[in-house]
């Protein structure tokens, strides 16, 4: 296998699930949005985000800003409020040194992904981003695993790993692009699904077995 790292974003590298908790928290104050207003927004993002969520936020209430500035606001809100803990960010400094390639590929949309990323630190750190929001295919469709590889510099043909939390999209979509996969323990893991070759509970538990890979 070609040392051809791929990590998912959310829930992986970076927390997303406490950002968007902040964000929204923020956004609501902000525009001082009543209960259902919050709650609606709350569960519209749980998972993922895109400017058509502001879009139909409007269409079931009352709001006076824009959709554009609304969805700017909550990218702004959860480029401030993301974050990548340093330790995360030292072993993926670790796998270069070991010349390693680094990918990610993600679900969302691209400015958000690509603000995150920024933001964290990440982007400096990786050779090829693929966003499922350029393209409209998401994971685990193999083109998207195609496009990261592509933008690393290296063929899926090659080999490579692929490491995320979510069994479907990260572990089951490496698996179709022929990937040695890597499953951060969380969400319920589907009985139809092949077993990942690794299950660990920290990204650098990941990290730290392709480092061994490498010797």
């Amino acid at each position: 296998m070609t040392r051809l790292a791929l990590f998912d974003l959310d829930g992986t590298l970076v927390d997303r699930q406490t950002a968007v908790e902040d964000a929204l928290t923020e956004l609501c104050r902000a525009h001082d949005f009543n209960t259902p207003t919050e709650q609606w927004l709350r569960a519209a993002l749980v998972d993922r985000a895109n400017p058509e969520d502001f879009v139909r936020l409007r269409d079931v209430f009352d709001i006076a800003e824009s959709a554009p500035q609304l969805w700017q606001e909550y990218v702004d809100l959860i480029a401030a409020a993301v974050t990548c803990r340093p330790e995360v960010l030292t072993g993926l400094a670790r796998l270069r040194a070991a010349a390693w390639t680094i990918g990610v590929i993600t679900n969302g949309a691209g400015d958000i992904q690509r603000t995150k990323l920024a933001r964290t630190g990440l982007a400096g750190m990786v050779d090829g981003i693929a966003v499922s929001g350029d393209l409209e295919i998401r994971k685990p469709d193999r083109r998207l695993f195609e496009l990261a590889a592509t933008r690393c510099g290296v063929s899926l043909a090659d080999g490579g790993w692929m490491v995320g939390d979510n069994p479907a999209g990260d572990i089951g979509g490496g698996q179709r692009a022929g990937l040695g996969t890597i499953w951060l323990r969380g969400r319920p893991w589907p009985d139809e699904l092949a077993a990942p070759h690794h299950v660990v509970d920290d990204v650098n538990d990941a990290i730290t077995i392709l480092l061994n890979e490498t010797e």
